[in-house]
């Protein structure tokens, strides 16, 4: 037996408008599910102000914890994980054109998968998915300012996932597209879906587009695609050297120092991880997929905003053989990736191509092959609202030392150069990736 189907995800929205929706998931646990919710989260553009655990679990946190740590506030946030279920309650702020149903099930496909048995569907263990079908996107249109802006807002509109991408710009004013996609609906190698992808794009770009064509490719062809795996040097010197990182960890280019405290005392099976930061978009995700790649399981934790742009977490976590961490040089490695990963989830640079300015956003890859969403969709909508024009630009990974990396390179068309300075692109970028704008 298990849980229902349909109780997986439960939703109740808010009464009145501002006031927070609750997202709850209750289901069988695994290793890296919070970052999977999490990152379907900040997919959908939801602001989560803060996570609640059930009165029901009172019971099993006490019996795990040292004291009465839980007691200390009077309005007690977090959520729970045995390494068997696991319950979050998720209080998150949405759009006036957030599609909830979808993302239910959008959250149900993270959590384990369900089978039927008796006509009634229970949840089972996991299988291991098959890589999704690459497509190959191709369009040719009439250039306008902020034209790839709407053609990423459309894909993400229509659940099509970005692998790989490449915008050229022809001398007389047309674009060439090619735009390396998988579905989250599975349904791109029909014709009624192809057809759907195409009228909306039709819809948005009107009669400036003049050609559209989509192929299911093979993933050899995706990633020759990709160039060399590694990235120029003077690009990696730019963005990763520790004299620039030093340096605009001091600016506005990085979020506020994190304080990370270790406890190993407070309770007799778990080491206690406190965090105290800066909030910014996809804070949780950018927490929970460190401790994924470090295959670190949560048991309890709770997420509390201090103020408007602080916030503070409490992780009771505990290694894959159900032991607290008690390696001193493996604390140290995961908060210093922590420190790291909260001050600079993201790196922004703008660099000289010749007379034109190329634009440079990094992030890194987790080690289960996911990238961070929505950052084609947030760089392209911070240069249309600067009335920056876009050249070409180009989206592929490289192994920089023993980590892979996303990157997104947009050479600007700046124009007869009256627009902004390229310091005010930079934080104009900066900011709608971390969500300050």
């Amino acid at each position: 037996m298990g849980i229902l189907y349909d109780d997986v995800v439960l939703l109740n929205h808010s009464e009145r408008e501002g006031d927070p929706s609750v997202i709850t998931v209750n289901c069988p646990d695994k290793t890296g599910l919070g970052s999977d919710l999490c990152r379907i989260i900040l997919f959908f553009g939801l602001t989560v102000v803060r996570v609640e655990r059930s009165n029901a679990l009172l019971e099993f946190v006490n019996g795990m914890l040292k004291d009465s740590l839980l007691r200390r506030r009077t309005e007690p946030t977090g959520f729970i994980c045995d390494g068997i279920w696991c319950y979050i309650v998720f209080w998150v702020v949405g759009r006036p054109d957030t599609r909830w149903n979808l993302l239910k099930k959008r959250l149900m496909g993270a959590c384990p998968s369900c089978s039927s048995a008796s006509g009634i569907s229970y949840y089972r263990a996991e299988l291991s998915p098959r890589p999704p079908d690459v497509f190959l996107l191709t369009f040719c249109c009439n250039d306008r300012r902020g034209l790839l802006h709407d053609v990423t807002a459309v894909l993400s509109e229509l659940e099509l996932t970005i692998k790989k991408v490449k915008v050229s710009t022809t001398p007389d004013g047309k674009v060439m597209d090619l735009f390396f996609i998988t579905d989250t609906r599975e349904l791109l190698h029909t014709k009624k879906r192809q057809e759907d992808t195409h009228y909306q794009l039709k819809s948005v770009l009107g009669d400036a587009m003049i050609s559209c064509d989509i192929e299911m490719v093979g993933s050899e062809i995706a990633g020759c695609s990709q160039g060399p795996s590694f990235l120029p040097q003077e690009i990696a010197e730019d963005m990763f050297s520790f004299e620039i990182l030093h340096e605009q960890l001091s600016t506005s280019l990085a979020c506020n120092k994190a304080i990370i405290t270790v406890d190993n005392l407070m309770s007799p099976g778990h080491t206690l991880i406190k965090i105290a930061c800066q909030d910014h978009k996809g804070l949780l995700y950018d927490i929970m997929r460190t401790l994924k790649d470090y295959n670190i399981q949560i048991s309890y934790g709770r997420f509390a905003a201090k103020a408007k742009t602080d916030c503070e977490l409490e992780l009771f976590i505990m290694q894959a053989d159900g032991k607290k961490i008690v390696d001193h040089s493996k604390l140290n490695g995961l908060c210093s990736r922590l420190q790291m990963e909260l001050s600079r989830p993201l790196r922004v640079s703008l660099m000289n191509r010749g007379p034109d300015a190329e634009l440079l956003v990094a992030n890194p890859v987790e080690l289960s092959g996911k990238g961070r969403p929505i950052v084609f969709y947030d760089i392209t909508l911070a240069l249309k609202m600067l009335n920056i024009g876009i050249f070409s630009a180009e989206v592929g990974r490289y192994q920089i030392g023993d980590r892979e990396w996303e990157i997104y390179r947009v050479l600007l068309d700046e124009g007869n150069g009256s627009g902004p300075s390229r310091n005010k692109i930079v934080e104009a970028v900066w900011k709608m990736l971390m969500g300050w704008e």
